[in-house]
């Protein structure tokens, strides 16, 4: 019963995948299909999903929309996005200025399902998380209170602390360094408690630390004295003003763009450094497994989370200037118009081919690392 649960499990783990994925996809690609048809360029396809075609789902009009048998996205077949049309409705003939906004176009939704994702979370039902511990340090201020490993600080002085952004019990514990504190506990039998605690001073940390240091012992304590920390969610959700969740999904959006960039930089340095080495990113396989991890164990909200850093991430990867990438594309129309017909549409195709393949060849790079991770974490 438990193979047959894991596998149930494991099946309804890739549907979600799936499901995410083709959605933040199919969101980019109705920004080209939008943007294209309020320019009346012609569009002969919109599909879910990659050929093989599965059905032809509407084809009332110039445009046939399709379901495909490969889950994995969507598409939009523009009339001459191959650089060769006679059509005067081809999106090769149209302005420079209309192809590099419905280029754009898809980069922009992606941006614009984050921030509604995170302004939404913000609006309805941000979680709330206490500070799980793994660790009491002896003689420190938590030891004292009778905190033990495992218990969960859910509040400091009545302050409740959310899951996406703003401060942690830790930012406070160092704010009110030597001050008597108030922590709302759950304990890890599940009753909850309200203990007394009188914190560290800075004097005081930085004294033990250096006796620390003097003995050979390399844990560096803080104003509590606690270590092993983890963000645990208590099962409560707290909704925001109209202008507070505004400036959330806006800081949200920027703090994913951020960290996705960061990852990218460090991404780079890694294959440049570190060839052989296992990739600071993951791939299909490992962000799969990761969206099951946090819809078991975290519920919806963080799943939901999840998909607006992922959209984030398709906007940020998707304007890179690589070619077939939306960002390659614009290159090359920049480039087309500065050397003109010195740059031949035959050239174009052959980079878009090279720079796929070599997509290919990364994320089967990624995988490679992502299944001997997961045969490494196996029992």
């Amino acid at each position: 019963m438990d193979v047959l649960a894991s596998i149930g499990q494991t099946l309804i783990t890739v549907l979600i995948f799936i499901t995410l994925l083709t959605a933040i996809v199919v969101i980019h690609e109705a920004g080209h299909f939008v943007t294209a048809r309020l320019a009346r360029i012609r569009v002969h396809e919109f599909g879910i999903g990659f050929p093989p075609r599965a059905r032809i789902l509407r084809s009332k009009g110039e445009t046939i929309y399709t379901l495909n048998w490969l889950p994995i996205g969507g598409f939009v077949r523009l009339e001459g996005e191959d650089g060769d049309s006679d059509d005067p409705r081809s999106f090769v003939r149209a302005a420079l200025p209309v192809k590099l906004i419905v280029l754009v176009a898809g980069v922009a939704m992606n941006l614009v399902l984050a921030f509604l994702i995170f302004f939404a979370i913000s609006l309805v039902a941000t979680p709330r998380v206490g500070v799980v511990f793994s660790a009491v340090q002896a003689g420190s201020p938590a030891a004292a209170a009778g905190l033990l490993p495992g218990d969960r600080i859910d509040t400091v002085n009545g302050t409740a602390y959310e899951a996406f952004g703003g401060r942690t019990p830790i930012d406070d514990f160092y704010s009110l360094a030597g001050q008597s504190v108030s922590l709302g506990v759950r304990q890890a039998n599940g009753s909850a408690i309200v203990l007394p605690v009188t914190l560290r001073s800075q004097a005081e940390i930085d004294q033990v630390n250096a006796q620390n240091t003097a003995t050979g012992n390399p844990v560096r304590e803080g104003p509590l004295g606690i270590s092993g920390l983890q963000a645990k969610p208590t099962g409560a959700y707290v909704g925001h003003d109209p202008l507070t969740a505004l400036r959330t999904g806006v800081a949200e959006t920027t703090a994913a763009l951020g960290l996705i960039a960061d990852g990218l930089g460090q991404l780079g340095s890694s294959i440049i450094n570190h060839p052989t080495e296992r990739p600071p990113v993951t791939g299909p396989v490992g962000i799969a497994q990761q969206v099951g991890t946090v819809f078991w164990d975290l519920g919806p909200i963080y799943l939901v989370y999840i998909a607006a850093l992922l959209s984030a991430n398709l906007a940020l990867v998707n304007i890179l200037p690589f070619p077939p990438l939306d960002g390659g594309r614009i290159l090359f129309l920049l480039i087309r118009r500065i050397v003109g017909t010195r740059f031949s549409v035959r050239a174009e195709q052959l980079t878009y081919l090279a720079g796929f393949g070599l997509l290919m060849a990364f994320l089967i790079w990624i995988t490679y690392f992502d299944v001997t991770n997961l045969g490494s974490a196996s029992p």
